[in-house]
């Protein structure tokens, strides 16, 4: 089984434009990443896979490899489907560009989903993480998911789901991380298939597999994290990295 990971990574990110750029403990974000996903030594091989002149000559200047996108994409999905369509692989790991402290023991996990399903029932395997706090679990920025009893994904929301009518239920809610494994194929179809009304409105590109029959395999980590959305995210994971 041939695995990859691909780091789409754009510039011009809508709340903090450049931020892939932006230096990290004397690398650039967009560096610390990529030599992060080398180092777990997980993947026959890495690739970011990019729009930009800018961070396409950042990794390639520096020893690393890049992919230049031949088209304009709404989301990661599209941008690694392209770059990966030509390619002799079985499965693909998306690592957010924006994430430096990358989680070897989750991708892991991830990778183990598949070694595992000699069926091949999964299509793509992600991340989620148990969280608690209220003012977490009712934040829109903060995507939840709720499961079924084989840990396959019903349903993605910004809203807090599932919805705590009877306040006597224990449930669990669950963060979901951007983290994905995809099958090959999986990737290949969703590039293919038109946008459907829940992704529309949700703005969230994991309910286009859901609404046309993709099997998700949702992986449970305790590891959340640092995502660079913000300067104020970047100062914290400067402090974090010294």
């Amino acid at each position: 089984m041939k695995i990859i990971s691909m780091i789409p990574a754009r510039y011009a990110a809508s709340r903090f434009p450049g931020k892939l750029m932006q230096d990290l403990g004397g690398k650039t974000v967009i560096r610390r990443t990529y030599e992060a996903t080398v180092a777990t030594k997980l993947f026959d091989d890495v690739f970011v896979v990019t729009d930009s002149a800018i961070i396409y000559d950042e990794i390639v200047n520096n020893g690393g490899k890049a992919i230049m996108s031949k088209k304009e994409h709404e989301c990661g999905s599209d941008r690694i489907a392209e770059a990966v369509e030509n390619l002799d692989i079985d499965v693909v790991i998306n690592v957010q560009g924006d994430e430096p402290f990358t989680d070897e023991v989750s991708l892991r996990k991830l990778i183990e989903v598949f070694k595992n399903d000699s069926e091949k029932q999964v299509d793509l395997a992600s991340l989620m993480v148990h969280i608690q706090e209220e003012e977490e679990i009712n934040n829109p920025n903060t995507v939840k998911v709720v499961i079924d009893q084989s840990d396959f994904a019903l349903y993605f929301s910004r809203s807090p789901i599932p919805y705590l009518r009877d306040k006597n239920v224990n449930v669990k809610y669950y963060k979901h991380k951007g983290v994905y494994a995809f099958r090959k194929q999986a990737i290949l179809d969703f590039y293919k298939l038109p946008m459907k009304a829940l992704e529309a409105s949700e703005k969230l590109e994991q309910l286009r597999y859901l609404e046309y029959g993709k099997r998700i395999k949702m992986v449970e980590t305790s590891v959340q994290g640092i995502e660079i959305d913000t300067p104020e995210d970047l100062e914290r994971a400067k402090k974090i990295w010294k």
